[in-house]
């Protein structure tokens, strides 16, 4: 008798499944059905939520290509500091060996003052006037240690072993001030500031097509609801679930987000590669982005799904909520 009710039971639940997958698959017919109904309002809220997941794509896009391009341009820069003319090669290695300690350097390179004419020289070879300048001149070149830290925007372990290192202090030329400062670190400082900026204002542009988006969804799924709404008021009378009724408009906003994502994923990699070699012609490090993106480009795609659905989705519910009045 007992195994008889457990059977019983157990067919009674693998029925129930069935009917709830049954009902499942017929809501998306039925939501990719109206999909297709109306051909004006399906191609305006797909080309609008497709805007803004390319903003999005773009946004983020953009950061990391700044981020990328800042971090290059940081590796090239170096810090500068300056002994005597009469430095011997001993001297300048304890320098160099007392610099290496510091935990913020990553890279010392000294040039001797014999070192730094030649190159001066090779710099200005078809400058006649300057080679002639360099021959007559009676002042030497100093030595100079190119320190590369590990941030340039904070130089104050550097700074305090200018101030405070005795083996330096001894040989440092009283004439020339370490240099900390200069054009190509504020120019990196502007970059970085521009990179903060160019982040927040891709955020506020994606937020905007967001909202945008999510009420042209809205407007569809409400038109759709007017649309079919005798349709939808016999499936109330035969006693449909609430569910059910609600399933279909859901399906169809998650249709737009599907197709979107796939044309800005598509559009946002195209742009990347077409912009690709003008923006490395101007050093701008676009390359390991592009080789992320190409890389993960089935991530990304997911994402940007995800992203279009949870739009649509919202829209969608907020729309059947306050129109059905189921």
């Amino acid at each position: 008798m007992a195994k008889r009710k457990l059977d019983a039971k157990a067919f009674s639940q693998q029925k129930r499944k069935r009917r709830q997958w049954l009902t499942f698959v017929r809501m998306c017919r039925y939501g990719v059905n109206n999909f297709s109904r109306n051909a004006w309002l399906t191609i305006a809220a797909t080309a609008v939520m497709t805007i803004t997941l390319l903003i999005i794509f773009v946004t983020l896009s953009a950061r990391q290509v700044l981020v990328d391009t800042v971090d290059q341009i940081k590796d090239k820069v170096d810090m500068s500091i300056y002994v005597k003319t009469d430095t011997t090669d001993d001297q300048a290695k304890k320098v160099s060996e007392e610099l290496k300690k510091l935990g913020s350097v990553k890279e010392v390179t000294y040039i001797s003052p014999q070192q730094a004419r030649k190159d001066f020289a090779a710099a200005n070879v078809k400058d006649d006037q300057t080679l002639d300048a360099l021959n007559e001149a009676t002042n030497k070149l100093p030595g100079t240690f190119r320190v590369s830290i590990s941030d340039i925007n904070n130089p104050s372990e550097l700074d305090n072993f200018v101030k405070n290192n005795q083996t330096y202090k001894a040989l440092a030329d009283p004439n020339r001030a370490a240099s900390f400062s200069g054009e190509r670190r504020t120019a990196i400082q502007n970059i970085g500031r521009w990179v903060g900026f160019a982040e927040k204002v891709g955020l506020a542009a994606s937020a905007v097509f967001i909202v945008i988006s999510s009420l042209i969804v809205f407007n569809t799924i409400r038109m759709a609801i007017f649309n079919r709404k005798e349709e939808i008021q016999m499936m109330k009378l035969i006693g449909a679930d609430r569910s059910f009724i609600r399933g279909p408009f859901v399906v169809e906003a998650v249709v737009y987000g599907f197709i979107a994502a796939i044309l800005a994923t598509g559009l946002g990699m195209a742009a990347l590669y077409g912009s690709k070699e003008k923006l490395e012609s101007y050093e701008v490090a676009v390359g390991p982005t592009i080789d992320a993106a190409t890389l993960y480009l089935g991530f990304v795609l997911i994402g940007m799904i995800f992203a279009g659905a949870l739009i649509g989705v919202i829209s969608s519910l907020l729309a059947t909520r306050k129109y059905l009045k189921i």
